[in-house]
């Protein structure tokens, strides 16, 4: 009898220990537009596996590639409201909400990835000012390559990008392709592949490696490398998510946030190479631009930032002094 009961309080014991475990970890959401091959994605992978290591397995967050769990406009939103507890977002896409989001987009601003670091830097202080007010703690941004156009026709210059269908993903991108006297049409990249192939745009700026990651050589033929803007992702966790962290957990987790920041834009320079070999390998001709395409692209971008300075006020001009100022 004595035996039964011990028997029966050891698996009792076990059982608690079992359940005390499995309540002391942590399971997180990670949702993200960008397919598993882009290295946005295995940044964040990376990152992933650093935060498990370094918490021993209490965080446990799951990655959703390629909007797999929220469309791109969506990720943002779901973040704020805890319907995910950590989401990735492109930054200009939000400029309506706030034109700090968009200062990475702004034409001809950087010229370099030293430069758009700078830019950033100058630009995180308010930006994890509006994150926090807004219900999020930003963990890290990567930039992508510099973001350059694509065409299935030479161009030479801005005239001959009127009346082009022009895919645009954020309010500044749509009002360059206005400027130019483009067609805009709002794509997201999940959806260009398609809407390449059925002409529903025919002419687009992004960078080179959403070229390559996309085979755009496959309707386009043209990439002029005009190094427009550097834009960025962010990665944000939920407010109350994080707050929710013990202390060791949060050290742990904004440890690895630095260390996957650092080592985004390390890769971000190298994917841009390698991209850009991919597209001249799939046949697409690789060139600078002339020097009258970037003169009239500089016209336009001196309107698009005034246009930008005049509706960031004071916020908006203290980033760009800071930044001038480094």
């Amino acid at each position: 009898m004595k035996r039964h009961i011990f028997c029966a309080t050891a698996t009792l014991i076990t059982s608690i220990g079992f359940a005390s475990a499995a309540a002391a970890q942590t399971k997180w959401d990670f949702a993200t537009a960008y397919g598993p091959g882009n290295f946005h994605s295995k940044n964040n992978e990376l990152f992933v596996k650093d935060v498990d290591a370094a918490t021993g397995g209490k965080l446990k967050i799951t990655p959703h590639f390629g909007a797999s769990l929220f469309k791109m406009p969506e990720i943002k939103r779901a973040v704020q409201t805890g319907n995910a507890q950590m989401g990735e977002f492109f930054l200009v896409s939000f400029q309506n909400e706030s034109q700090i989001f968009g200062v990475d987009g702004l034409p001809f601003l950087v010229s370099n990835y030293d430069e758009a670091f700078k830019l950033y830097q100058a630009q995180k202080p308010a930006l994890q000012k509006l994150l926090d007010k807004q219900g999020q703690v930003l963990l890290y941004s990567v930039a992508w390559p510099p973001q350059g156009i694509y065409t299935k026709k030479p161009i030479n210059s801005a005239a001959d990008l009127k009346g082009m269908k022009w895919r645009v993903y954020s309010p500044t991108t749509a009002r360059i392709g206005e400027l130019i006297g483009a067609q805009p049409v709002t794509v997201q990249e999940a959806e260009l592949a398609q809407a390449l192939a059925t002409g529903v745009v025919d002419g687009l700026i992004t960078s080179s490696a959403t070229g390559a990651d996309n085979k755009l050589f496959e309707s386009l033929k043209y990439y002029y490398n005009v190094q427009a803007w550097i834009p960025k992702n962010a990665v944000t966790v939920s407010k109350k998510a994080f707050a929710a962290l013990s202390k060791s957990e949060q050290d742990a987790l904004l440890k690895a946030a630095a260390t996957a920041e650092e080592r985004g834009w390390k890769e971000s320079r190298e994917v841009d190479v390698r991209s850009i070999a991919a597209l001249k390998a799939g046949g697409m001709t690789v060139d600078p631009g002339s020097a009258q395409l970037k003169a009239d692209l500089a016209k336009v971008g001196d309107t698009v930032i005034k246009e930008w300075i005049e509706k960031a006020g004071a916020d908006g001009k203290a980033i760009l002094d800071a930044y001038k100022a480094k």
